[in-house]
């Protein structure tokens, strides 16, 4: 079994909606990590799991820099987020998104 991590960086602004009082329903930043994990028994055509750029390409590329209100279709929790990047790469089993130093979310398939 071969598995692939990829980590990077995304600066993205959100606001939660939340149904009770809270500072984080108001526009804020974080520098969030996110970590990919993909697995495979057998490698493609180039012998890859999956190219470290196709990760970036669907990731960094559709969040960086975004307000994620506005380009995912969800409320923009750490763990709809990290559930929407496992969805976005067929050979991804886990993510891993921290929003910041002490909150960290895992999402894992079943």
């Amino acid at each position: 079994m071969f598995t692939v991590i990829k980590r990077m960086e995304i600066s993205a602004a959100h606001r939660l909606k939340l149904p009770y009082p809270s500072k984080c329903t108001r526009l804020h930043g974080h520098n969030w990590i996110i970590t990919v994990y993909c697995r495979s028994a057998q490698l493609n055509e180039a012998g890859m799991v999956v190219d470290f750029t196709h990760i970036k390409e669907a990731i960094h590329a559709k969040l960086d820099h975004q307000d994620l209100g506005e380009v995912l279709p969800f409320n923009p929790t750490a763990e709809n987020i990290a559930r929407w990047v496992c969805e976005q790469i067929p050979q991804c089993f886990k993510a891993e998104v921290q929003e910041s130093e002490g909150n960290t979310v895992i999402y894992e398939k079943d």
